[in-house]
């Protein structure tokens, strides 16, 4: 079978297994442009045009490389409605929402924003200022701070992709302006571990999830006037909508969680999550995968069977962790009680490039075990880290196999394994589901 390996796909042979295949209906592919001009004339509220005035600036917010999202052709279809509303391109600015993600290449914001490129620039944290705060988890104030470009703005428009987020249950509407384009009071507020320990804060999840409520009220906040976001699936786009943010999002993510919602029955000893581009390109995002598997509605391992049987043997979590890093269970006769996660990654940037990124490295790379970087996390820690975090609260529980890297010694470094091959990283003799596309798959309990 193959699975998505950077901007290929990989043959894997698991034929001495018993496999069974996540596959998502995936629905019906769109022409993005023609969507979007769709959406544009049917938005959630008011039409664009009609939220505007001749003179104002405007900043439109985009995704950065980590999402798939078509901005050039949303930026196009946007710009036609500017220009009917008498904005003229001189009057526009468009921000890079990287977050705390490393800037964008010359090279990379031809290839993502085309010929509107030249009117881009790079966010950067750092140079965010406050612009008010917004009620937080408890009715205690956080801090907002915003992109200068976009908080001078006289109209905020941000693009964005609609798809499943481990925290804000999915990603796009207000996210991509007020995490994209903000400073990292924000970030860290809603990625601290007092969020993301919140039981509503999950994969798939936008009702009463109070990350995203905490997005949409700094959408709000900063003015975000006007989204054009699409959603897609393994075989394509499905769909785009626009107008209000909220609107937004839960339109397509109902869209999303019909196409992409597998139902899973029982228990497995191993998970083979691929990831593919532009996610595979470094550990910090490949790593989404194994946590959508994990942390989901429904997790497929056997966590329950592992520590039975360690309590049993007298083995700490680190001692599990030691064996498998020790490549012994590879070579076993059969499978161990420890379920796995699998991931095929190119890591063609390593642990990534980024400010979170490199946190995330250094939280990981630097720690003894995951039961005692999870604990120490918990205390709290800096933006951009909560890859960390939660990546460790998935290692506790089950080991990751990072497979046919360019940088294995990455994957070692923090707490996981790695090997050659999909093949080497599975005992002959395992029950495997493959999920081939784990970012655009929703497992339920079926």
């Amino acid at each position: 079978m193959r699975i998505p390996y950077g901007d290929t796909t990989l043959d894997i042979d698991l034929s001495d297994c018993d496999v069974t295949v996540a596959e998502p209906a995936g629905g019906d592919p769109v022409d993005p442009r023609n969507a979007a001009e769709s959406a544009l004339a049917d938005p959630h509220g008011p039409p664009l045009a009609d939220r505007l005035a001749p003179g104002d600036e405007v900043a439109i917010v985009v995704t950065d490389v980590t999402r798939a999202t078509p901005d050039d052709v949303l930026v196009d279809a946007l710009f036609s409605e500017l220009r009917r509303a008498g904005i003229d391109r001189e009057q526009v600015v468009v921000v890079v929402g990287l977050g705390l993600h490393r800037p964008m290449t010359d090279a990379e914001l031809r290839d993502g924003l085309g010929e509107y490129a030249d009117l881009a620039q790079n966010h950067d944290a750092d140079a965010a200022r406050e612009v008010g705060t917004v009620e937080g988890l408890d009715g205690e104030r956080v801090p907002v701070e915003l992109n200068p470009a976009v908080a001078d703005a006289d109209a905020v428009i941000s693009t964005g992709m609609v798809e499943p987020h481990q925290y804000a249950g999915f990603s796009g509407g207000a996210k991509t302006a007020v995490i994209g384009a903000g400073g990292e009071s924000l970030i860290r507020y809603t990625h601290g571990p007092a969020m993301l320990a919140h039981e509503n804060v999950r994969l798939g999840r936008i009702e009463d999830n109070p990350f995203r409520e905490t997005l949409d009220r700094a959408g709000d906040l900063i003015g975000v006037d006007f989204c054009l976001n699409v959603t897609h699936g393994p075989d394509g786009f499905l769909g785009a909508s626009a107008g209000d943010h909220r609107a937004v999002v839960a339109d397509l993510a109902e869209t999303a969680k019909e196409a992409l919602s597998v139902p899973v029955e029982g228990t497995y000893d191993a998970v083979v999550a691929g990831v593919g581009a532009p996610k595979d390109a470094n550990l910090y995002q490949a790593t989404r995968a194994a946590t959508y598997v994990a942390l989901g509605d429904s997790d497929p391992l056997a966590s329950d069977a592992r520590r039975a049987s360690d309590a049993s043997e007298g083995r700490s979590d680190s001692d599990a962790s030691e064996e498998s890093e020790g490549g012994a269970s590879t070579e076993s006769s059969g499978p161990r009680a420890r379920g796995r996660i699998v991931l095929p990654a190119r890591l063609i940037e390593g642990a990534g490039e980024g400010t979170g990124e490199k946190r995330f490295y250094d939280r990981l790379s630097r720690a003894d075990t995951a039961d005692s970087l999870y604990e120490e996390m918990r205390a709290g820690y800096e933006a951009g880290a909560q890859r960390a975090f939660v990546v460790a609260r998935v290692l506790r529980d089950y080991d990751v196999f990072v497979t046919n890297s360019e940088h294995p010694e990455v994957a070692e470094a923090c707490l996981m394994c790695a090997r050659e091959s999909v093949e080497a990283a599975i005992p002959d003799g395992s029950d495997v589901l493959v999920v081939p596309s784990a970012l655009d798959t929703l497992l339920v309990e079926g």
